[in-house]
């Protein structure tokens, strides 16, 4: 099987913005005439980022499970039912809470399926706010210091480092922030970018589609710390069912959830990782994100109609004890039934802690890529 279609993947912390990223950079894509294939990839079902990605019109395969590295062989089997597809290129989303990427997934790609796509560089996302806290330590975080830990690993097997968000940041805030990761990784490429802005997404699109020098970074990592990192974050994967007899308004019932679970994890000082909550309705599709304990939601997508029915798919991941995390959220829902003539219920929760990794392939030397 040969095909020359290029694997661009783009790794990250929790709420890194790899979602806006992995949507925009299929948007520019399609604009230069490229048909795209999207695998997501999760610890369990229901993900907001493959519906999403859906609601897009986007051809998409989900991994759920586990890790690219733990789940290599679904991985492989997604990309060969994209491939079926005829893509020019192929996009992947690995875990917001892994690492090691490089010699898990991008080596034994390169080794054993070479013939089917060639490897774009790797590049991982970082959220400014994040690295103030996790790298830089300027600012308080209740996460403990493994994940602090995990998020340098990150960074370390980056081929490049992609600043997202910058359009948050004043001129100097991101020339001194810029600084600090370029002193801190010296010998990888950062590049500013905003991924819901635009800014700097075509240069790199244009690096990553042609540059084959990929996943060139091994770590020397501490499995123990990596897997005490993922274990302290509540994992939790939601289906949620909205009806009423009259037409309601999807986007404030949104807010007012989140709202409410923001304030019920404040008071128990629950650092959020990552909370998305996406509201499908026969009108569209809206995509809300919280990434701190303070602040408003962020919200993208389509202006949804007052409309009867409602699904929407939660995926967080917090500080806190899985069981806490789940009767928190049906706390939060049954609020939403009390607060008017809206039924609330959910269809199907999953919610734990991730198992250690244990990845099928790691190699210990990097592997080339396979002559075009």
């Amino acid at each position: 099987m040969a095909h020359d279609v290029r694997f661009i993947m783009i790794g990250g912390f929790l709420g890194a913005g790899k979602t806006t990223a992995l949507i925009e950079t299929a948007k520019r894509l399609a604009e230069r005439g490229k048909r795209v294939g999207l695998i997501t990839n999760d610890q369990a079902e229901d993900l907001v980022d493959t519906g999403l990605a859906r609601a897009q019109q986007l051809s998409v395969e989900e991994i759920p499970g586990g890790c690219f590295c733990c789940r290599f062989n679904d991985l492989v089997g997604a990309a060969d039912r994209i491939l079926a597809q005829q893509p020019d290129v192929l996009l992947g989303e690995p875990v917001g809470s892994c690492t090691d990427i490089s010699a898990t997934v991008f080596q034994p790609l390169k080794d054993l399926y070479g013939d089917w796509f060639r490897m774009a560089p790797f590049s991982v996302l970082v959220d400014p706010a994040r690295a103030r806290k996790l790298l830089l330590r300027t600012e308080d975080t209740t996460l403990p210091e493994n994940v602090a830990y995990l998020f340098r690993k990150q960074l370390e097997e980056a081929d490049r480092i992609l600043l997202n968000k910058t359009d948050l940041l004043s001129a100097e805030a991101l020339a001194a922030l810029v600084g600090e990761l370029e002193a801190r990784f010296p010998d990888t490429p950062v590049c500013p970018v905003s991924f819901k802005e635009g800014t700097g997404v075509g240069e790199w699109l244009d690096l990553v589609l042609t540059e084959d020098r990929a996943g060139e970074r091994l770590l020397d990592i501490d499995y123990e710390r990596y897997a005490d990192a993922e274990a302290v974050l509540g994992w939790l994967n939601a289906t949620l069912v909205l009806r009423a007899e009259t037409p309601f308004d999807s986007r404030q019932l949104a807010t007012q959830m989140l709202g409410d679970l923001q304030s019920e994890l404040k008071s128990r000082d629950a650092e959020i990782a990552h909370v998305k909550l996406l509201v499908a309705t026969g009108s569209g599709t809206l995509v809300a994100n919280v990434v701190a304990l303070e602040g408003a939601p962020t919200f993208s997508g389509d202006e949804l109609e007052p409309e009867e029915h409602a699904v929407l798919t939660l995926n967080a991941r917090v500080h806190l004890a899985p069981s806490e995390l789940r009767a928190l959220v049906e706390k939060c829902t049954a609020r939403i039934a009390a607060s008017g003539n809206v039924e609330a219920g959910i269809r199907n929760m999953q919610c734990f802690s991730p198992s250690p990794p244990n990845p099928t392939h790691r190699y210990d030397h990097v592997v080339q890529q396979k002559a075009a």
